[in-house]
């Protein structure tokens, strides 16, 4: 880690801030002027900047900018005695992590220099992180078997069925079989059975004569064309009308098709991938989907696990996509406190991935912060913060994800600890104090209720 950098011309202050650093083992650097902080740039960044703002020479101001446009993710602290609104604009329009007015507490300064310090070694970690993303992220075991199946299918060219909830990254899935497959080479085309009319999808996946209808003035290449030795993605193909379904098991059993108004075969030499959020198997028995189409769709399933069965991948996944919000609007990315990240990882999301990805871009636009805190989310998602949990499961839950997130250790043992004591204080209040009585509403022996209240520090001053 870098030196926290010190800029003041007034050398008690300077003393006072060498001291409590020093004390706090927190590597440090002092200036008197803006000038030798300047000069001190040309070998090298601060881990932090702290600078007063009126000195002699270049303010803390003209500091504040030359070090913004050089090494923008340094956290610039400005303080200064004249605590000013023009100060206090002119500090936060340039960039300045916090404005700190004299005189100040020593406690709390060193604690908004630690604050900084961390915001600075994340922003560090996640510049230092490789460029490029993989295109599934995950590591709960649901997502290990998606990855298996890719991977098993990389040399296949079958029909692929890919089911699961909406928003859990059908088309990324698809996307990746493609990238992966002997086809990668060769185009790799999309489309929403349910996103357009019956015809006006009869003729983008078939495509059109001229002449075939009104409007048709030309001649149109459809999708399966446009795919020739690539990969044609049906998303939502339990909405395909009926009478699409039975032209798409022709090419899917000979691999031929028409135009629209066309009367000359075409071969089509395209590996289909569909996908649904649907009871495929359930519409198959209410007549509104093709049971001998289902049969060639259904070929290799992949199924999607929902955010909810993968809860472990939530923080991977809001860190990726805080990063990506924040490189999209071309701004510093954001960090997440514990607090609200093991808030979100509780969540249901009914949406999927899709959802917490909407999520991420609302904080990366609205949270005010750099580090993105419990109270920075929305009214919706965080009025469940203090909201009293469904079940004693929940609340279990929620405690261990918090736990787990400020990377606690022994969190069994503790917990474990902690219901064996509410549970037996409650038995022997409900047994007036009488252990025996106690032991045998919980299923255990006497000796072994006389055991825990001893280990576990229980007063309990009853007689038997």
């Amino acid at each position: 880690m870098k030196p926290v950098w010190i800029v003041d011309d007034d050398r008690s202050i300077r003393w006072v801030f060498e001291k409590a650093l020093g004390r706090e083992g927190i590597a440090f650097s002092s200036f008197a002027s803006a000038s030798e902080a300047l000069d001190a740039l040309a070998s090298g960044a601060p881990q932090v900047l702290v600078s007063d703002i009126r000195m002699p020479g270049p303010s803390g101001i003209e500091l504040l900018q030359t070090v913004k446009e050089k090494h923008p993710a340094v956290p610039v602290i400005v303080m200064t005695a004249y605590s000013d609104l023009d100060s206090a604009v002119a500090a936060f329009q340039g960039g300045a992590y916090e404005y700190l007015p004299k005189p100040f507490d020593v406690d709390q300064a060193v604690g908004l220099i630690r604050r900084a310090l961390e915001e600075s070694l994340r922003e560090q970690a996640v510049r230092e992180a490789p460029a490029e993303a993989p295109e599934i992220l995950g590591q709960a075991p649901a997502m290990q078997e998606v990855f298996r199946a890719i991977g098993r299918l990389s040399q296949s060219s079958a029909t692929v069925l890919i089911t699961g909830e909406s928003g859990t990254g059908k088309e990324l899935a698809a996307r990746a079989l493609h990238r992966h497959s002997a086809r990668a080479a060769k185009p790799f085309i999309a489309i929403n059975s349910a996103a357009m009319p019956k015809d006006l999808l009869e003729s983008e996946l078939f495509g059109h004569e001229r002449g075939a209808f009104t409007g048709a003035l030309a001649l149109r290449r459809g999708r399966f064309e446009q795919a020739e030795g690539g990969t044609l993605f049906l998303d939502e193909i339990g909405d395909m009308p009926s009478e699409l379904q039975t032209r798409l098991l022709r090419v899917l059993s000979d691999g031929t098709f028409y135009r629209v108004g066309g009367h000359q075969p075409l071969r089509a030499n395209v590996r289909v991938i569909a996908a649904t959020h649907q009871d495929l198997e359930r519409r198959v028995r209410e007549g509104s989907f093709r049971e001998d189409l289902y049969h060639r769709l259904n070929v290799i399933r992949v199924r999607l696990p929902s955010l909810r069965e993968r809860r472990e991948d939530i923080p991977l996944l809001a860190r990726h996509f805080l990063a990506r919000s924040a490189k999209e609007l071309a701004i510093e990315p954001k960090g997440v406190s514990d607090e609200a990240l093991a808030h979100i990882a509780s969540l249901e999301f009914p949406g999927n991935v899709r959802q917490l990805e909407s999520l991420c871009h609302w904080l990366t636009v609205m949270a005010p912060g750099q580090v993105i805190g419990l109270q920075d989310l929305p009214a919706e998602v965080r009025a469940t913060a203090t909201a009293a949990p469904t079940d004693w499961v929940a609340a279990l839950e929620r405690e261990a994800e918090l736990r787990l997130a400020r990377g606690e250790s022994g969190i069994l043992a503790e917990l474990t600890r902690q219901f064996e004591r509410s549970v037996i204080i409650k038995a022997l209040a409900k047994s007036g104090g009488r252990r025996i009585e106690a032991a045998n509403l919980l299923g255990m022996g006497r000796n072994t209720i006389t055991r825990k209240i001893q280990e576990l520090g229980i007063q309990d001053d009853r007689d038997e």
